[in-house]
Order: C-alpha cells, then structure tokens, then sequence
C-alpha cells in the first residue's frame, strides 16, 4: 500500500519560511516524480512544484524564486523549501508521485499553510 505522509505546515508570517517534507513508502521512490499540489478555499487545485527522477524541476511561476523542491532518494523523502510566504500562499499542500511530472498516480492527506500576521 503506498503512503505518502506530508509534515511541515504551520502557520507563518508574512516574509517568513516553511520547509515541507514528505515521506514515502510502499513505492520504489527513485523510479517515481515527486512534488505538491496545493489548494485555496475557493480556488481550483494548483501544481506548485515537480521535480523528475533525474531531478530536473517545474515551479509555477507563482512560487518561481521563492520555492525550491528537492528529494533524498536514500530517504524515500521529498521536501518543498518555502522562502518569503505571502498570504495567497495560504493553502494545503499536498504531496503527490507519478510516473510523470503531471504527479498524477499517488497522493497525500494534506497540510495545511497558513500565512498571517
């Protein structure tokens, strides 16, 4: 059974940093894209960041400079740095697999990311 197990969120003000993590297990982890998906109340689910096998890396361009994705292959571990949060970074952070950067074949219960003063 696959499970893919997110930690990290919180809340957060303005300006400051979150580092996400997500573990996996049940899967080969090195054969599998990894990233996050987030979702806004009222607002459609939105790819945040993929990186490949190989490690090559897809940012939206709302979190491009701001946002840094990498994995630990020995780890079976992803994680999502998050430097200057804004409040329309508010959201959950979801932590998706697949066998292509779309991220489409497992994914994760969610955390959630708060940023407010």
């Amino acid at each position: 059974q696959v499970q893919l197990v997110e930690s990290g969120g919180g809340l957060v003000q303005p300006g400051g940093s979150l580092r996400l993590s997500c573990t996996a297990s049940g899967l080969i982890f090195s054969f599998y894209a990894m990233g996050w998906y987030r979702q806004a109340p009222g607002k459609q689910r939105e790819l945040v960041a993929a990186i490949s096998r190989g490690g090559n890396t897809n940012y939206a361009g709302s979190v491009k400079g701001r946002f840094t994705i990498s994995r630990d292959n020995a780890k079976n571990t992803a994680y999502l740095q998050m430097n200057s949060l804004k409040p329309e970074d508010t959201a959950v952070y979801y932590c998706n697999a697949g066998t292509t950067m779309r991220l489409l074949d497992y994914g994760g219960q969610g955390t959630q990311v708060t940023v407010s003063s």
